[in-house]
This record gives structure tokens, C-alpha cells and sequence, in this order.
């Protein structure tokens, strides 16, 4: 408690100093998470999801180590696009890490998710039981009309071969970026955004918004049947708040404010465990980035700014931390 009082202290102390000064990213480049069998995972998300394989590369040595903070590390990524976005799929081959816990629920803090926006939910959720996915949701839900700011949204959780939680999600004529109403024959469109549950929606702003630099674009508070059913979670009430960069999928904190007893992100946490997800930000300065996170307080999964572990990863120079939760999060130079 006093450490995180600290940071927060911290970062606003830092955020007062910094008006007017560019932000530290520019861009959400992609989301990552890592797999058991990238294989079996490109054929789910490429042949199940429709997403399309962009490359592949594997790397090892001390670029990797240093960037991952992994002794031993020898990995293959596979990037994959849907839409306009991206996400990245790393299997460790050495050392392999911890599975997800079985017990793994909504409301627990290292709970992350991507939000794939869908042209029609009847469509998608037959198709999703048709691949036979396995159910995080009741079925796919609809949240009511009272709810100003998320009434009408269809949205249902699932899950991919390793466990890891997704969304799809189908917003209603009003609502939602307006390139998610474009006529399309495509059955799923792209990625909206990557959710994170959250402890507190005020420290986590000053990471992400004060710190990063994202802009705040939506905030609500959704609770009722629908969203229980949605998250499996009986009783959820949530504090949730959209942030943007630039360009790339938005970031959406998910704070519950009710119940409680969401288990803390695991301390020991190492990016080759099946729990791992990490938010890739395009960043103007590595050496920069890195300072101010020093500077925050926040912890480092790498030893420091690190150099691309292969030419094929799309970056010359890297570092990953972690958000006041315990997210990753990795700031790339290109």
C-alpha cells in the first residue's frame, strides 16, 4: 500500500511537471500473449477467427534474455493481422513456462482480453459454437438501454486453446468507431481494443494517461444481469474506462468495484507463463521512455533498454514493464 501510495505521488508530481510535453507513444502497435503450440494457436486464430499470418521469425540468445528478462530463452513468434490490427503470438521453446491457472476468473487482476469486433453476433456465436470454443460467457449478451454509454452493445467471452480469455463484440448503429459500420461481407472486422482488470482506475490513469500519454475517450458503469452473465462474475459492477493512443486498438480498464476478491497479478509473473499478455506501444524514445519509468518507480521485466532479438521483430530497440497492476507493457523504437 505505501509503495503504490508512493507511485501515485509520483506520477502526478511527474504529470503536473510534464504539461505540454509530446507524449511518450505514439502508437498501440499490438497485442501479445504468449502460447503453448504456436502452431495449433495460428491455425485457431487464422482458420477459427479469420485472422491472416503476417510472418514468423525465432530468436534466442542474450537480446532476447535481456528483453525478456528469461535466462535460456529461444522463442518463435508468429504476427497475425485482422483488419487494421495486430496481435503477436510467442511460444517459448526454452524455457518452458507455467500453464494458466484452471481456477482463472474475470475479476482477477492478470485478467486480459481482446475485443474483436464482429458485422453479426448471431452469425459469429454459431460459427464459435460450430469450431467448438470453449464458453467464458453464459452466451453472448446484450447490454441494456439504460446504460447511456454501452447500451445495445452485444459482446460475449470465450476462450482460445491455451485458456486465454476474448471478446466479441457487435456495437449497435450509434455507438463504436464509425469503420466498424462500414458494409463489409467479412464476419469478423478487427481488433476495437485490449481490456485489463484493474485495481484502481486513478493510479492506472496516471500510468497510462499521465505517464504514456493516452487520451481518455469513454468512461461507464455497467452492472445488472447482462454484465454478470457476461463476465461470469455474479454481483460485477464495473468502472470502465477507454483510452486511445494516436492510432492502434484502444486500452479499457475494468475496475470492479464489486466483488471483491479479484486475486492479484502474480508477483513472480515471467513472460514464457501462459498468463502472460503484453501491450506493445510504438514509442518515440527508448532511452526516454525507460527514464521516466525509472523515474516512476515502475517495474522492469527487462534488464533495461534493449536491442531487437531479431531483424524479422520490426524494431531496432525495446524495453518491458510493467503497468501498477503488473501488466506488461513494451515500449518499442523503431
Amino acid at each position: 500500500m505505501l509503495r503504490r501510495t508512493f507511485l501515485s505521488l509520483v506520477l502526478l508530481a511527474m504529470a503536473a511537471s510534464a504539461e505540454g510535453r509530446r507524449p511518450l507513444v505514439t502508437a498501440v502497435d499490438s497485442i501479445g500473449l504468449t502460447v503453448s503450440d504456436l502452431d495449433r494457436s495460428v491455425a485457431f486464430y487464422t482458420g477459427v477467427l479469420h485472422f491472416q499470418k503476417v510472418s514468423e521469425y525465432e530468436a534466442a540468445g542474450p537480446e532476447l534474455e535481456h528483453l525478456v528478462g528469461v535466462f535460456g530463452a529461444r522463442a518463435r513468434t508468429a504476427r497475425l493481422r485482422l483488419g487494421e490490427e495486430f496481435i503477436e503470438l510467442t511460444e517459448f521453446l526454452a524455457p518452458q513456462g507455467r500453464p494458466a491457472p484452471v481456477d482463472a476468473r474475470s475479476n482477477d487482476h492478470w485478467f486480459q482480453h481482446i475485443a474483436i469486433i464482429v458485422s453479426d453476433m448471431d452469425r459469429a456465436y454459431q460459427w464459435l459454437r460450430q469450431n467448438k470454443v470453449r464458453h467464458a460467457s453464459s452466451g453472448p449478451q446484450l447490454l441494456p438501454a439504460w446504460n447511456r454509454n454501452a447500451g445495445g452493445i452485444q459482446a460475449f467471452y470465450f476462450r482460445d486453446p491455451d485458456g486465454h480469455p476474448l471478446e466479441v463484440l457487435a456495437f449497435p448503429p450509434d455507438k463504436g468507431h464509425p469503420k466498424w459500420h462500414r458494409p463489409s461481407n467479412d464476419l469478423f472486422l478487427g481488433i476495437d481494443h485490449t481490456a485489463i482488470v484493474i485495481s484502481d482506475t486513478d493510479a492506472s490513469l496516471r500510468f497510462y494517461r499521465d505517464l504514456l500519454g493516452l487520451r481518455v475517450v469513454g468512461e461507464s458503469e455497467n452492472y445488472g444481469p447482462e454484465q454478470e452473465r457476461l463476465n461470469n462474475v455474479f454481483g460485477a459492477r464495473l468502472r470502465i474506462t477507454a483510452l486511445r493512443a494516436a492510432s492502434g486498438p484502444g486500452i479499457e480498464f475494468l475496475e470492479y468495484l464489486a466483488p471483491s476478491g479479484g486475486r492479484p497479478y502474480p508477483a513472480d509473473e515471467r513472460p514464457n507463463d501462459l498468463v502472460h499478455w503484453q501491450t506493445r506501444f510504438l514509442g518515440i524514445s527508448a532511452d526516454d521512455t525507460a527514464q521516466s519509468l525509472h523515474k516512476a518507480r515502475s517495474a522492469f521485466v527487462s534488464t533495461g533498454v534493449a536491442t531487437s532479438p531479431s531483424a524479422e521483430a520490426g524494431f531496432r530497440r525495446s524495453l518491458l514493464a510493467r503497468d501498477p497492476d503488473g501488466h506488461a507493457v513494451q515500449v518499442v523504437e523503431r
